[in-house]
Order: structure tokens, then C-alpha cells, then sequence
């Protein structure tokens, strides 16, 4: 729930499908105390698992679920860039992801608006032999998107 001081417009939205999702490994570093909202969403991609331990996303025409968390603090995102290895004044090819913005859904296709993402390239996608995910999810706790 939102609290009813804070404006919509004042939200960092951000759309997790990884480790930064509650109760995966990153969450609680770097989103527990922090996200003031969490929506279970979609948006439309395409998931690999990567042999890392965590999920890459590239563009594409299926669902990728997770979640859209909301942050009153801009200051994350400088966060979630260092984690995503993603700085804005590099080439894209010179990060691991890219930091895009993306329509984000819930049910049928029901639009929550705009928010941030971290994509990969296809061609790291395949540098790293990621493995296609065509159900849209991914977790490295065993949490079911139920």
C-alpha cells in the first residue's frame, strides 16, 4: 500500500525479475526498509537463466514476470546501476545491462504505467549460454510466481 503522503509522482518505479525480487538474494540488501509498494507484474521480454546465478532479459514478444517495486529515494537507482553493472555514460556494450524504461502490466494486460529495467544484450545473452526461461520466470530461492 502507498502511503498517503507520497505522490505517485514521486516514485522511482523499477521492474525486478531476478534477485532483486522479494525474497530472492538481493532483495534485502538493496530493497527491504526501501520500497514503499510491490505489484507481482509482467512486461513483455524474453527470460534466460544464466549460469551466474541470476537471470538476464532482452527484448522480445513473451512475458516476463516479477515484480514492479515503488521507492520514494531516487538515489537507488546510482544503487541498482553499481549492482547491474550499468553506468549511463558508457556505450550499452560496455555494460552488462542497460537501464531502459518499459510498460509495465498486471492481469489482462492492464497497463501500471512506465518504469525502469535492466536489460542484456542477446549477444551476451549467448556470450554467457543463457538458458531461455519460456515461462517468463525465474528464481534462485524456489519462491513460485502462485
Amino acid at each position: 500500500m502507498l502511503e498517503s503522503n507520497i505522490k505517485f509522482s514521486d516514485l522511482v518505479q523499477v521492474f525486478v525479475y531476478g534477485t532483486l525480487k522479494p525474497g530472492e538474494a538481493n532483495y534485502k540488501r538493496f530493497c527491504a526498509g526501501k520500497v514503499v509498494d510491490a505489484k507481482k507484474a509482467f512486461v513483455k521480454g524474453e527470460l534466460f537463466a544464466l549460469p551466474m546465478g541470476y537471470p538476464a532479459m532482452t527484448p522480445g514478444d513473451n512475458q516476463v514476470h516479477g515484480y514492479l517495486l515503488s521507492f520514494t529515494n531516487s538515489g537507488i537507482l546510482k544503487q541498482l546501476d553499481v549492482l547491474e553493472d550499468y553506468h549511463p555514460a558508457r556505450q550499452d556494450s560496455e555494460n552488462l545491462y542497460s537501464r531502459k524504461t518499459i510498460e509495465v502490466y498486471q492481469g489482462e494486460w492492464l497497463s501500471l504505467g512506465w518504469a525502469w529495467v535492466y536489460l542484456m544484450s542477446l549477444e551476451r545473452v549467448d556470450q554467457f549460454a543463457g538458458i531461455h526461461q519460456p515461462d517468463g520466470w525465474w528464481t534462485g530461492s524456489g519462491i513460485t510466481r502462485k
